[in-house]
């Protein structure tokens, strides 16, 4: 489906050149220090999944070191399961690319799902984070939950186990709740009706970010 990708490596590494180019002209230090620090890690990794570091592309190995602006890509039938701090975790689906904008341990950050699916699994009890997601369809509001995003079943759709999610298109915002899911049909669009997603649906929706 064309709208699924939307984001590839050339549009984000031009967006890595604007935004590194209006971060030098703001002469804000901190940040471009902590764009070299490590952030988080590779815990798992099957098939072909590569890291793009700059203009640096290499495969990701297991145990590898994630930092700012990591652009990870999945191949097919290949899956990826990452740690950001000491409690978040992403898993990756097949043919998935994902960005890490910025991420701050125990604070948030931005990251960008450009095509695939991902599940983001923060444990409950936790201190919230501010977390945001953006997609091709829109913006995904994170306060520490798990949750899946990504294609299922013809649409760009959001599953929240736990926690609550803020799922923003079109000018409209929904928050879906435990147990329940929403859809977006396409680029521009506004979430639709929230529903409660079925067993089969879940366990689906799963099996594609390689949860079995």
């Amino acid at each position: 489906m064309r709208t699924l990708n939307a984001f590839s490596p050339v549009t984000l590494s031009r967006r890595f050149f604007i935004a590194g180019a209006a971060l030098a002209l703001t002469g804000i230090g901190v940040r471009a220090t902590q764009a070299n620090a490590i952030i988080g890690k590779a815990v798992q990794i099957t098939g072909e999944v590569t890291r793009k570091q700059a203009e640096r592309l290499e495969g990701l190995k297991a145990g590898a070191s994630l930092m700012d602006h990591d652009f990870v890509k999945t191949g097919k039938e290949s899956f990826a399961s990452l740690e950001l701090g000491d409690d978040t975790s992403l898993l990756l689906g097949s043919e998935t690319e994902l960005l890490i904008d910025t991420f701050i341990a125990g604070q948030g950050g931005v990251i960008e799902l450009g095509t695939g699916q991902m599940v983001f699994d923060r444990p409950e009890g936790l201190a919230k984070i501010d977390l945001t997601v953006r997609t091709a369809f829109g913006m995904i509001g994170v306060r520490g939950t798990k949750f899946f995003a990504g294609p299922s079943r013809g649409a760009f759709a959001v599953f929240v186990e736990h926690g609550l999610v803020d799922v923003t298109g079109g000018g409209v915002t929904r928050q879906v709740a435990p147990g329940q899911g929403v859809e977006i049909a396409s680029v521009g669009a506004a979430p639709g009706e929230i529903t409660q997603w079925g067993e089969a649906r879940i366990r689906e929706a799963y099996a594609s970010a390689g949860i079995r």
